[in-house]
């Protein structure tokens, strides 16, 4: 919506209006509707009232657009935009009844000269003209002092109110009155929550389903199970296939990477291939006959998963393998270690 320079509203001058439409004044059409309204219900406008200033115009066809003036600061202040009304005619219901307005408000008193409402309008067509409406006078006005009645007083202090033992004492009165009417509530409301804790108390400790959960939480499958499972589920050929190799790898790596941080305490998840290496090189139980087939592996994951290389057949095949070969020797190393352990236990025991 484009708008328009309206002049300043100057307190007892007459408005100047700014022509920026760009219309020869002799082509203006001069329109009636104009109204200025008093929100306050008086019979005169008082300093701080507030004031409605608009127009209304009839008839306007559907599709036609108007340009608003906008206001500049003056002695009368601009208190909301324009806003505006529409009423669409039952007999016809491509015309309208519009009715727009801006709300001002006076702070001295005097007689101030609205400035004229300029509006652009374009009509369906593409036709352009502009509206003038007549300017509007106001004359705002202060509350008169009878000077003849009216006495001047000095300021008085805050009344100091003494303090009243028997209001005090008739408050405390009702204060333990009813303290002591809600104590059977106050009982009552304890002995409920009592009842309400040891009833969700007795419930988690009794419920079946949950303690088959915690159980079933405290259970830990050993390393070498959870990771001979997942690598089961890559031995089939078909994951072999370009499209599905970055999937196969990952896979394969991922497990062992699980089983490694579990049988080795090492981090190896946020570890790079090198650096995971580089870790377990000086670990005593890590395979050191296994360490060069395990890298290997590792490498060829990477270039697939980061480098868009497509393994051979013959390290597709090797992977699973290689991957079992590890967490198989590994475990029976372990096992070894631990009944030897055992072993020395009984003959120290003897």
């Amino acid at each position: 919506m484009a708008f328009l320079l309206m002049g300043v509203l100057n307190h007892g001058a007459a408005a100047q209006v700014a022509d920026t439409v760009g219309i020869p004044r002799d082509r203006w059409i001069h329109q009636d509707g104009e109204f200025i309204r008093q929100l306050q219900q008086r019979d005169s406008i008082l300093i701080g009232d507030q004031l409605e200033y608009g127009f209304r115009l009839e008839g306007v066809e559907d599709g036609t657009v108007l340009g608003f003036p906008k206001l500049s600061d003056g002695n009368l202040e601009l208190i909301e935009d324009w806003t505006q009304t529409v009423e669409q005619r039952e007999d016809r219901p491509r015309l309208m009844d519009i009715e727009a307005s801006i709300k001002v408000a006076a702070f001295e008193e005097g007689v101030y000269d609205l400035p004229p409402i300029v509006i652009e309008r374009v009509l369906p067509n593409g036709k352009i003209d502009t509206l003038f409406f007549d300017p509007v006078q106001i004359e705002v006005k202060t509350m008169p002092i009878d000077t003849a009645t009216f006495e001047r007083h000095p300021m008085k202090a805050q009344i100091q109110t003494p303090f009243n033992w028997d209001e005090f004492v008739f408050t405390m009165k009702e204060f333990v009155a009813a303290v002591i009417a809600m104590l059977p509530l106050l009982v009552a409301l304890k002995w409920g929550v009592i009842l309400i804790i040891a009833g969700i108390c007795i419930w988690l400790i009794l419920d079946p389903k949950r303690q088959m959960q915690s159980q079933t939480a405290i259970v830990r499958e050993p390393a070498h199970i959870v990771a001979l499972r997942k690598l089961d589920a890559f031995r089939s050929n078909a994951m072999w296939v370009p499209e599905k190799q970055k999937e196969f790898y990952t896979g394969v790596t991922d497990a062992l990477r699980e089983y490694i941080s579990r049988r080795y305490g090492v981090g190896a998840m946020e570890m790079t291939t090198a650096e995971l290496f580089d870790a377990v090189r000086n670990l005593e139980d890590f395979p050191a006959d296994m360490q060069a087939a395990l890298k290997d592996l590792f490498e060829t994951a990477d270039f697939v998963k980061f480098a868009k290389y497509v393994a051979s057949d013959e390290d597709n095949a090797s992977a699973v393998p290689k991957a079992v070969r590890f967490v198989t020797q590994t475990y029976q190393s372990e096992l070894e270690k631990q009944q030897a352990e055992a072993s020395e236990v009984k003959e120290v025991k003897k």
